[in-house]
């Protein structure tokens, strides 16, 4: 798998993703950095084959009403300090890839992880 990571979450997560072998650039690889649109995020990651991971609820409004991008992780964690979201990667990250092979958004929050299909 191939991700996009947006601004909001830290950057050390693309470093975590890259250790593990996962081709990941994050917004701030971007030309735009951090103020790349949501539209051109999801544009990017649709062309490199990416999948967008994101706190921002606006790309599962755009995945909704447009189908992109074409994957979603939506971390719904609310505001959590890094260490605990790192430990949620690390308790989750098998299962989310798992989930990737039959659905296009998978949710993660601080009780679960899991797959949704939109159609």
């Amino acid at each position: 798998m191939r991700f996009l990571i947006d601004a909001q979450l830290p950057h050390h997560l693309k470093l975590w993703l890259i250790e593990k072998d996962f081709d990941t650039i994050h917004t701030d690889d971007l030309p735009e950095r951090n103020l790349t649109t949501d539209l051109t995020i999801a544009d990017f990651a649709d062309e490199e084959i990416r999948t967008v991971i994101s706190k921002d609820s606006d790309f599962l409004k755009l995945r909704i009403l447009q189908g992109r991008p074409q994957k979603l992780l939506m971390i719904t964690t609310g505001n959590i300090v890094n260490k605990e979201l790192f430990t949620l990667f690390e308790l989750n990250f098998v299962t989310i890839v798992k989930l990737f092979n039959s659905y296009d958004v998978v949710e993660m929050n601080n009780k679960f992880v899991v797959g949704h299909k939109f159609d």
